[in-house]
């Protein structure tokens, strides 16, 4: 049975995440108080597999019982019950602004500034969000792109215990880190292309970027360290129940070097037989910005 607690921030996108587990088959429960939990639990596993997968929302709707969570988290523990925490996020300012169109008023917050009911509410869920089995910061996800990500890990094929899901995402540190990243690597000390006149223009997913950047013995050590670490890191995650794991690879601006080793790590992961996707987040941001003139 694949026991799915959703939480998260307010605004975060837990109501289209409940949707999405439904139209997966999930057996959902919208605003449940913890304290229901261990019986909810126990009447679920006594239907001899005829509801074998779970999702409940529980957050800070509901007030006072939110506070015996962890009590109750401790019960299914106690009482072999396995669960998994996927937790939702996003930056204040796009929390802000949702409240905004939406016209709710925050729970913590229902006289006062929204700002406020989340810096609060933050302060409530970081020990969840510590807990959490998977984390997704709905900040830059449209509803479509979160459905994905929900139906990427909690799908059918993700319950099997070699589909633990990769992602390799580049970007660039002046555009700041990735919040959801599980592991970040740092590649500005290789030679950057950015400063060479006639490699400027193109990215790493280009060949002339891709032979620079690989041309350099440093980055094949690297390469070679960082897949025999992440090697060694994807059965012991799996191991610990994790689905998803996100690796960022970043540069200055998130355009050469990174793209470079990200595609790289990719295609050697791919080869290896692993479920792995790829992503470059801001490979176009310096063109938008007038960084780099095509």
């Amino acid at each position: 049975m694949r026991f799915v607690i959703v939480t998260g921030l307010s605004g975060a996108g837990k109501s289209q995440a409940i949707r999405s587990l439904e139209d997966l088959g999930y057996f959902c429960v919208d605003n449940l108080p913890p304290t229901l939990m261990g019986k909810f639990a126990e009447a679920c596993y006594q239907t001899d597999g005829k509801i074998d997968k779970i999702a409940l929302v529980i957050d800070i709707r509901g007030g006072e019982f939110f506070d015996a969570l962890f009590e109750n988290l401790k019960y299914l523990s106690d009482h072999n019950y396995k669960y998994e925490i996927l937790f939702l996020d996003a930056n204040d300012n796009v929390l802000v602004k949702r409240y905004k169109e939406s016209r709710r008023k925050h729970p913590l917050a229902p006289e006062g500034r929204i700002l406020q009911g989340i810096e609060l509410e933050r302060k409530i869920l970081d020990e969840v969000k510590y807990s959490a089995t998977n984390i997704i910061d709905t900040s830059e996800l449209t509803p479509m792109q979160l459905r994905e990500k929900i139906s990427q890990i909690y799908g059918e094929d993700s319950h099997l215990e070699n589909k633990l899901i990769i992602n390799i995402l580049s970007f660039g540190f002046k555009y700041g880190i990735p919040v959801d990243a599980d592991l970040v690597f740092d590649v500005r000390f290789l030679p950057n292309p950015f400063y060479i006149p006639e490699l400027k223009e193109f990215s790493g997913n280009d060949k002339a970027i891709k032979d620079y950047v690989l041309s350099f013995k440093e980055t094949k050590e690297f390469l070679n360290k960082l897949l025999d670490m992440l090697e060694f890191l994807i059965p012991n995650y799996v191991k610990e129940g994790k689905r998803q794991l996100i690796v960022a690879i970043g540069c200055t601006g998130g355009r050469h070097r990174s793209v470079t080793i990200a595609n790289d790590i990719y295609e050697r992961l791919n080869g290896n037989g692993h479920k792995v996707n790829i992503e470059h987040r801001d490979v176009s941001e310096d063109i938008k910005k007038g960084g780099v003139k095509l």
